[in-house]
Formats: C-alpha cells, structure tokens, sequence
C-alpha cells in the first residue's frame, strides 16, 4: 500500500479513535457517535484526500469511497483498492492488474482502527469538543516527537456525520480528508470482500508465511 492511502487510513482511524475517547462523556452527541460504531454500524461515504507540502505548496488530490467500521475498512480509490475485513488484507492494482493477499495483524497495522482501539496508541489527546454553529469540532493533539501528526481537525454534522478531518504533521504538510454523501449503514454481506477481474495476477503472501 503506498503512502497517500496509508495517510488516509490513519486519518480514517483517527476518525473513529475520537468516537471512543470519553473525556466529555456527559456531551452526548459524542457518545452517540461512539456507539454506531460499537454497534457495528459501518460509515460510508465519498472521500476527497488533498496533501498540500508546506515548503513548496506542491498539492496531490485523490478521491474515492470508503467503508469504516470498528475493525474493518474498505477503499475504493483511483487505481486502487484496498481491504481489511479482520482476518486478512487484500490490495488490488489495477494499474499492475494484481492482488496482494496477505495475514492481517492488527499490532502490524499502524493505520487500524482496532490496533489504536485497542489502546496501543496514546499519542493523541482530546484538546477540544465543541459546537461551533450547526457543526462539531474536535481538535487531537499530541506532543510526541514520533507522532505522524501534531494536530488532528475533526468537522462534525449536527447529525454526528464526519465532514472533515484535516491534519497537520511535524513539517506543517497539511492533510485533508473531505467527506460527502456520508451515512452510517447497517454491515452487510460480501461487504468486506474485493472485486477484481477474473484475469488478475494473485500474490498470496499467506502461502510463503506458512513454508517458513
């Protein structure tokens, strides 16, 4: 998976950790939002990735659709299409017309929602929760030297439908995931599965780790 999507699927990741942050239990719009996803409600939406480098103002744009849920998410960008359903990690391409097959180990995946669920990572506190007009806003910060990001932005719907999360890393590049046509949605069946053409090459990196 290369670096543009392993951004996003943190910045997805950071999405849900802040649902299952509880400093401001008694705000309920928050606990309501936590709990879709302890009920295995899956968020879907259209995505809009935009990366801005802060010394040469360089941008580099990608958009898609997504599947997120507690444990499990799905991404369906341009040329490629990546996902976990718990078990395993699928990757296709279609550019090299492959699938990569691999274990999936959540404490092998820094961009998943169950490792920092699981409370591995703690770089990250909830600096702000507030109402601001017809919107929620969340700011995450962190003062680890080795965090991916400084800051992490969190917009809100008044319906509790992430609009935005944009990210600030260690060098000022500025990070953000735009989301539209969002809804929380019921799982269902072949959901975390990967279409690909019949024709595809198929790595499966399960066989080698088993000749070990």
């Amino acid at each position: 998976m290369n670096a543009k999507y392993s951004r996003l699927l943190f910045l997805i990741t950071i999405l849900v950790v802040s649902c299952f942050e509880e400093p401001y239990a008694q705000q309920s719009p928050f606990q309501q939002l936590k709990q879709k996803f302890e009920k295995g409600r899956i968020f879907h939406a259209d995505f809009q990735h935009q990366s801005v480098d802060s010394y040469t103002q360089d941008t580099v744009s990608s958009n898609g659709v997504i599947w997120v849920g507690k444990s499990r998410y799905k991404v369906h960008a341009e040329h490629q299409s990546v996902v976990v359903n718990g078990k395993t990690s699928m990757v296709y391409d279609d550019n090299r017309n492959r699938v990569i097959i691999s274990k999936y180990d959540p404490s092998d995946d820094d961009f998943a929602p169950s490792r920092i669920l699981n409370g591995v990572d703690s770089t990250f506190t909830v600096s702000t929760q507030e109402q601001q007009g017809n919107k929620f806003y969340i700011k995450l910060t962190s003062d680890d030297p080795f965090a991916i990001y400084k800051r992490v932005e969190i917009f809100l719907s008044k319906n509790l439908i992430p609009l935005k999360i944009r990210a600030i890393d260690p060098v000022d590049n500025i990070i953000t995931t735009t989301f539209t046509k969002g809804t929380f949605i019921h799982p269902q069946k072949n959901m975390f599965e990967l279409n690909y053409p019949d024709g595809a090459e198929i790595v499966d990196l399960r066989k080698q780790s088993n000749s070990e």
